[in-house]
């Protein structure tokens, strides 16, 4: 089941404003649990867990910033 522009749109806020904090906390803590590494090693782990985040939610991203497809009396794609 597919789902909807409005609740892919309502997902992706939560998971932005809930769960992107969540995972930073999360990913900072488990950082600082082991010994420090170098700067350009604790970058490179920083962006990849970054990139690594937004994989499983690529399907509720995808589409939102666009206006509603299924909104009486709006332009499509291309309109004027």
């Amino acid at each position: 089941m597919s789902l909807s522009w409005r609740a892919r749109r309502r997902w992706s806020l939560l998971i932005l404003l809930v769960g992107m904090p969540l995972y930073v906390v999360a990913a900072v803590t488990l950082l600082n649990r082991f010994e420090r590494p170098s700067v350009l090693t604790e970058l490179a782990i920083y962006v990849g867990l970054g990139f690594l985040w937004a994989l499983p939610f690529r399907f509720v991203f995808r589409g939102v910033a666009r206006p509603d497809p299924e909104a009486q009396g709006g332009k499509g794609p291309g309109g004027e």
